[in-house]
């Protein structure tokens, strides 16, 4: 009932995953993914346990493939399953079951494996694959541009309702911690809904990262992809940690009705300073 990637990405070693399907809320229960350890998806009348519990084996050192003996050995409607694994070394594993609808299957190469059932044909999988191994950018980029190959090459042949993409960092102390968290639930186009908002995360994400001379670039490059005047105040707000109230009095000003912002950035200064005194 879905197609899906899970993969890590050799050089920042990100763990990733992404989905679409026809189904309602594809992108809460498909994917899952824990930082330096793993990433799982789970779909075809998709048991969720399967994501927590394989992430659990495979942080304890059990092989991908050994997580999903463990897993379908103890599942009773494995056959109908579909269930991916990467971990934080890029060995996969795959377990289609043989009364998943067809077309399914799998395939994979290095750090990755693209799986899909009730598929339009046999080409989906393969499309769905060459689209992320031949796509550039980072790994949610990569991921989606896999995702829009397996949809036109014809996708779930009931249709496209919902999709999410998931990436967690390299190994961390946290293991909430998310470079991306997207998903989409209901839309007659949730891929393209989903490049719009992977644009404007991303966007966000290197206006964090930005160094103070990088600032006023990257800010035009979120307002080019859509980012509101939120991103304004945020950068006033970091312009005011960095004891620099002009210039977080310049980001201000394009804004409508500046002034109460302004109030609020002066006196979030003025504490700065007398904390500094």
């Amino acid at each position: 009932m879905t197609y899906s990637l899970v993969a890590r990405d050799a050089a920042t070693g990100e763990l990733g995953v992404a989905v679409q399907s026809r189904s309602f809320g594809t992108g809460a229960g498909v994917p899952w993914v824990r930082p330096g350890i793993g990433a799982v998806a789970t779909q075809s009348f998709g048991l969720r346990s399967y994501g927590p519990l394989g992430l659990e084996l495979l942080a304890d050192g059990v092989e991908p493939a050994a997580v999903l003996e463990q897993l379908t050995e103890a599942d009773d409607l494995r056959d109908f399953r579909q269930v991916a694994l990467v971990d934080a070394e890029g060995r996969t594993a795959v377990h289609t079951g043989s009364a998943c609808i067809p077309n399914a299957g799998s395939a994979g190469g290095d750090g990755y494996s693209a799986q899909g059932n009730m598929l339009r044909s046999d080409g989906v999988v393969p499309a769905l694959a060459q689209a992320f191994e031949t796509s550039e950018g980072t790994l949610a980029e990569r991921l989606l541009d896999g995702l829009e190959g397996a949809e036109s090459a014809g996708g779930d042949f009931r249709g496209c309702e919902a999709g999410g993409i998931l990436v967690a960092p390299a190994e961390t102390a946290d293991p909430w911690a998310r470079v991306v968290d997207l998903r989409v639930d209901n839309h007659p186009d949730p891929l393209g809904e989903l490049r719009r908002l992977l644009e404007h995360a991303l966007a966000l994400r290197r206006l964090r990262r930005a160094a103070p001379e990088e600032l006023a670039d990257e800010f035009e490059r979120a307002r080019s992809a859509g980012v509101d005047d939120d991103v304004a105040r945020w950068l006033a707000a970091v312009a005011v940690a960095r004891h620099d109230p002009e210039q977080a009095m310049a980001w201000l000003a394009p804004l409508s009705s500046p002034e109460r912002w302004t109030a609020a950035l002066r006196s979030a200064n003025d504490a700065l300073e007398r904390s500094d005194a």
